[in-house]
């Protein structure tokens, strides 16, 4: 179990601020399973996508999401449907960037954390998360 918060009172801290720090350590956690970094907050006219990695040969789209309180859904519900397109189109995109990846196998998993009542954050990983 990781915790983004590192004893300090969560009040005052930034959304954007959390959002990176929880980036973070889903890159931290995912090159400690052995995966690769290539990319990080790739930006288009379609999108964002938080990490791209590669898993031995696989290439690997990763959507980190947080979320302090539950009300709606779990921070992995969260990637809805409209969010898996535009995080497809948005990979799409990012493929025909970087041509000499367009043959590797492609997957997309989602890094979520979720902060219950107890105030423990948890990374839970989703390995092909959702398919084209």
């Amino acid at each position: 179990m990781m915790s983004l918060w590192n004893g300090g009172r969560r009040r005052g801290t930034s959304k954007a601020a959390k959002g990176a720090r929880a980036e973070q350590l889903a890159l931290d956690y995912l090159r400690q399973q052995g995966l690769t970094s290539l990319s990080r907050n790739f930006r288009c006219r379609f999108g964002e996508i938080d990490l791209v990695m590669r898993d031995a040969e696989c290439l690997v789209f990763i959507e980190v999401r947080y979320r302090s309180a539950n009300r709606y859904a779990s921070a992995a519900l969260s990637v809805d449907a409209r969010k898996q397109a535009k995080i497809v189109r948005t990979a799409t995109y990012f493929l025909s960037r970087n041509q000499y990846l367009s043959d590797c196998p492609v997957r997309f998993d989602v890094v979520a954390f979720d902060s219950p009542e107890d105030d423990r954050d948890k990374l839970q990983w989703t390995k092909d998360a959702f398919r084209v």
